[in-house]
């Protein structure tokens, strides 16, 4: 997915969750589309770029407007609950690292 991510007001931040999932989907599958359906819902919400590999290894990478709107984010009732379905069953193992983007380039080959 290309999210043109350089198009937001700068600067803007960067939730990197890079995971490792478990065998099987156990309604992972559903849960995530709640997930990124409710976030872009949620004040602050600039968009979400999401990667999985055939292994189970992941990156989904959000980007929001300031930190406050990631604390937000963090803190709704039903991400806390995915939150906790995900270290019980659909994570072997994960990351996120929150980042300031200042600046931000793209290219397309025509």
């Amino acid at each position: 997915m290309n999210l043109g991510s350089n198009r937001f007001e700068m600067p803007y931040y960067a939730v990197i969750f890079t995971s490792q999932r478990t065998t099987g989907d156990q309604g992972y599958s559903q849960m995530a589309d709640q997930m990124e359906s409710m976030g872009q819902d949620q004040a602050g919400f600039l968009g979400i770029e999401s990667y999985r590999e055939p292994s189970g290894a992941g990156v989904t990478i959000s980007y929001w407007k300031t930190l406050e709107d990631i604390r937000q984010w963090k803190s709704n009732p039903a991400h806390q609950i995915a939150q906790d379905q995900g270290k019980a069953k659909w994570y072997q193992s994960y990351s996120v690292k929150v980042c300031k983007v200042e600046h931000a380039y793209h290219f397309d080959k025509i």
